[in-house]
């Protein structure tokens, strides 16, 4: 199964509730064969809308976060755990992400990322484990039994909300960037 088949495939779910209040599904979007690839928490309301991920203010500022490391949207891959919009913005229940992480795991095994970056606290709890804490383990690198590099750090909206993260955020991105430049086997800029 393509990636355009998944995406389609994916319009129709019912597996969760969350499919009665969608608007759009919003499956992904980027390079289908990015060495990158970041995943958040859900679709907001400006991504159910639209129909794709990271549009709103939070999404503003993961494009300023990518240019920062010389990077664009074309050059990634940009997924959530829950493709459809929880109500009011909350968080995704463990069964409501249990029912959608087929999909991105399928999304995964697809692109063939050599790094995720996991943004925020429902991307590191449903993709490395209940117990993992976004404050302990951000910043530091995990790796998948595929071998895919996999970084945690705080979701653009928790930066939005609390600027003591923005320093964390950045420190993360720079390792993320040193690790791309040389799974990519560029040259950083001088």
């Amino acid at each position: 199964m393509s990636l355009e088949q998944l995406a389609l495939d994916i319009q129709h779910c019912t597996r969760c509730g969350l499919a009665q209040g969608r608007n759009k599904v919003v499956f992904g979007m980027g390079n289908p064969a990015a060495r990158m690839m970041l995943i958040g928490e859900g679709p907001g309301k400006d991504e159910d809308e639209q129909g794709l991920p990271f549009v709103g203010r939070a999404g503003q500022l993961l494009d300023r976060i990518l240019a920062a490391i010389d990077l664009t949207r074309r050059e990634v891959y940009i997924a959530n755990v829950v493709k459809c919009r929880p109500p009011n913005n909350r968080v995704p229940t463990r069964a409501e992400a249990q029912a959608c992480l087929p999909y991105l795991y399928r999304q995964i095994e697809l692109i063939k990322p050599a790094i995720i970056v996991l943004l925020g606290s429902t991307a590191l709890t449903n993709l490395i484990g209940p117990e993992a804490r976004i404050t302990k383990m951000r910043g530091q690198w995990l790796e998948s039994r595929s071998g895919i590099k996999i970084m945690p750090t705080y979701h653009p909206a928790a930066v939005l909300r609390d600027p003591n993260k923005r320093r964390p955020v950045w420190e993360d991105f720079q390792k993320i960037q040193e690790e791309y430049l040389r799974l990519t086997g560029k040259i950083a800029r001088e």
